[in-house]
């Protein structure tokens, strides 16, 4: 039986680009180019899985800063949204996945992607520990992700400010329930600080942690251990 979760991003695919990049005024696209020159300063090897990937926005941006991978899969639960990364320019072939049960072997991969996926899981923990088994050790995991906030603005802004326009804006253009889900999300999901205690727990070691647009959404790079 497909998820309550599931078939909302199926529902709302084909108007998912263009309200990702409204909603954020466009900061969304700078955020993703942000996390591919800093990985590209690590030198990754040339497997790539786009987890959560959606409709392959993370894994072009990729490719443009770090070449062609060798392998290349753009990972999603919804068939809806890997239908929407048809015509980009990603060499990654799409798979309709479990984040938390993928159907990889161990050390598959030299990096995962993770755009705004994260906080969709229903275990978090489940998904970090699967992430680390299909990563080879010392490979990379990039989490661009809106964290539960913690600081005055950032409270203000979702619990204020979000649940005035973002539902209106979404039931304009798309579904209303969707984008009221998203915001309900954010204020339900983990704050940084504890999702990273959490990844430090389940295999990875802390590289760095960027604020997005006064922290707004953050950009957490952890490594495999090996």
């Amino acid at each position: 039986m497909k998820s309550p979760v599931r078939k909302m991003f199926d529902e709302i695919a084909n108007r998912y680009d263009f309200l990702n990049h409204t909603l954020s005024c466009f900061q969304d696209i700078l955020w993703r180019r942000s996390c591919c020159c800093e990985l590209k300063r690590m030198r990754p090897g040339k497997r790539l899985l786009d987890l959560c990937g959606g409709t392959g926005d993370f894994a072009t941006t990729y490719e443009k800063f770090n070449g062609t991978p060798d392998v290349a899969v753009l990972g999603d639960f919804s068939f809806g949204m890997l239908k929407g990364a048809r015509g980009k320019k990603t060499v990654a072939v799409p798979v309709q996945l479990d984040a938390m049960k993928m159907p990889f072997g161990d050390a598959s991969f030299d990096v995962v992607l993770n755009g705004f996926g994260m906080r969709n899981l229903p275990d978090a923990e489940l998904g970090l520990k699967e992430s680390a088994r299909v990563l080879c050790g010392g490979g990379y995991l990039q989490v661009l992700e809106f964290f539960s906030p913690r600081n005055a603005f950032n409270k203000f802004f979702y619990r204020r400010l979000a649940p005035l326009f973002i539902p209106v804006l979404g039931a304009f253009f798309s579904k209303r329930e969707a984008y009221e889900y998203l915001v309900n999300s954010v204020l339900r999901f983990l704050p940084v600080a504890d999702f990273v205690a959490l990844a430090e727990s389940n295999g990875f070691e802390l590289v760095h942690v960027k604020p997005c647009f006064f922290g707004v959404a953050y950009r957490v790079l952890l490594r495999r251990r090996s």
